[in-house]
């Protein structure tokens, strides 16, 4: 299988109460459509610095996070972000890594969409057991 990359919409949660608030109006909610390299190998979500600061997404903590080349980088915690993807949506922290580096799609913000890779087809797929709205297993 190659590299499945995927168009997502991320947004600052934080705007999104501001709106459902009426403290803000849609058109200032930030957010933007970002390809993402789907990873479901990697954890959480990663975004880059670009993204942090267009976002305007606050650092609320600090993480170490081994790369594929095995090198650790200790690395901002931002959020909550919210994460769309078709008709899912997630909300959920991002690791920040450096530069203009490429943006990941991991698997806690996945399983929370109940979405898959479809290996045949090669792209990011809503579940097709499931295709109205996510469903969870609480098992």
């Amino acid at each position: 299988m190659g590299l499945v990359h995927a168009n997502i919409i991320l947004m600052n949660h934080e705007d999104l109460i501001d709106l459902r608030r009426k403290r803000i109006s849609e058109k200032q909610v930030r957010k933007m459509e970002v390809e993402v390299l789907v990873d479901s190998g990697a954890i959480m979500l990663a975004i880059n610095e670009t993204i942090k600061i267009q976002l305007g997404l606050e650092t609320i903590d600090t993480d170490i996070a081994q790369l594929a080349d095995g090198s650790t980088l200790e690395l901002d915690v931002v959020g909550p972000v919210e994460v769309r993807f078709a008709n899912r949506r997630a909300m959920v922290e991002a690791l920040v890594l450096p530069g203009e580096s490429e943006p990941l799609l991991g698997a806690i913000p996945m399983e929370q969409m109940d979405v898959l890779i479809d290996p045949r087809r090669q792209e990011l797929v809503v579940n097709p057991k499931h295709p109205n709205r996510p469903q969870f297993s609480m098992k």
